[in-house]
């Protein structure tokens, strides 16, 4: 493990041409929401202390979620009343949705054009791409707030639209295989690769009122 820099001070606003476009914000086309079945776990360990067990640094392992711990401490150092903080309050119920390092990875050189080899380079590359308001509102897409969804919760919500903590914003539920634990979550952008469910990374925090799924690659609010 190589130790990471201190997080220094990001200004809300970086020069970053492939900032996602104003639609974020929007209210999404009318659609049915459904909500799922939420388990009655009552345990309050937050996420945030899961993300934060394995130590505040980067590392070689492209399958945690060094990044995605990174950026939820690099929007609340930037915006302490960000609504990224339930993530902090175990006691409120939610589902968080967790792209791995790789996924990350995955979505810089799709923003920049350009691979990059750690983990921190692509955390520097996202910043620098989008800045912190739009990292915010994509780790907003991520959480399903009010609702503690276990995976055989999810396994048997085909057609579930999501309400995310995103304001208008929703995800859909489309279950390929219940045998399989096969599960794709569909995002607003039509035209990429839809994440799946990790089938390894289920069920993360369990017995608690917030709980996890890892994702394949990260989910984006808007059309790109």
């Amino acid at each position: 493990m190589t130790k990471k820099r201190h997080l220094v001070p990001l200004t809300a606003a970086l020069a970053g041409a492939l900032a996602f476009p104003a639609a974020l914000a929007a209210p999404a086309s009318a659609v049915t929401v459904t909500r799922a079945t939420a388990a009655s776990d009552t345990g309050t360990t937050s996420l945030a202390e899961v993300l934060l067990a394995d130590g505040d640094e980067f590392d070689g392992n492209w399958q945690d979620y060094d990044i995605l711990t990174q950026a939820v401490l690099a929007v609340l150092a930037a915006k302490p009343d960000s609504p990224v903080k339930v993530l902090t309050q175990g006691d409120v119920a939610l589902t968080a949705f967790l792209p791995s390092d790789r996924a990350f990875q995955g979505l810089a050189k799709d923003l920049t054009k350009r691979g990059y080899g750690t983990e921190q380079k692509v955390f520097d590359a996202l910043v620098a791409a989008v800045g912190v308001d739009t990292i915010e509102q994509v780790l907003l897409y991520h959480v399903i707030p009010g609702a503690t969804i276990d995976s055989k919760t999810a396994l048997k919500s085909d057609n579930a639209v999501l309400t995310t903590a995103l304001p208008g914003a929703t995800i859909k539920v489309d279950v390929l295989s219940r045998f399989l634990k096969l599960v794709q979550l569909k995002d607003a952008d039509p035209n990429d690769v839809n994440a799946f469910l990790n089938y390894r990374a289920l069920d993360i925090n369990k017995g608690n009122a917030q709980i996890a799924h890892g994702v394949t690659s990260v989910m984006r609010p808007a059309d790109l």
